[in-house]
C-alpha cells in the first residue's frame, strides 16, 4: 500500500499557546500507523507563529478523516489547514 506525506498548518487556539506542547501532544494523539515525521514553525502575522507539519499516513479511505480528528482533539489546536498531498517517494528518509 502506498504511503502519503500530508503537509498541515496548524493554527493556535490562543496567541499565548505553547507550541512545542502542542507539537508534543500531537505526536502523541497520531492513531497507529500515521506518523507525525516532522516540524517547523512559521510566522503569521504580529508575532504570531503556525505549526506546519508533515504525516507519513497509508492511502486508504478514511485516513485523512483520522488524522485530522486526531489533530483537532489535541489541546491549544485552533483550526487547521492542509496544504499539501503527496506520494511518499522510495528515498524518502
Amino acid at each position: 500500500m502506498a504511503r502519503l506525506v500530508v503537509r498541515i498548518r496548524i493554527l493556535p487556539a490562543e496567541a499565548e499557546s505553547n507550541l512545542e506542547n502542542v507539537v508534543e501532544s500531537i505526536k502523541k494523539s497520531v492513531p497507529q500507523g500515521m506518523e507525525m515525521k516532522s516540524s517547523s514553525m512559521e510566522p503569521i502575522a504580529f508575532g504570531l507563529e503556525a505549526i506546519v507539519g508533515d504525516f507519513l499516513v497509508d492511502d486508504a479511505e478514511g485516513q485523512m478523516d483520522k488524522l485530522e480528528e486526531s489533530i483537532k482533539s489535541v489541546e491549544g489546536v485552533g483550526e487547521i489547514e492542509v496544504t499539501n498531498i503527496s506520494r511518499q517517494s522510495v528515498r524518502m528518509k
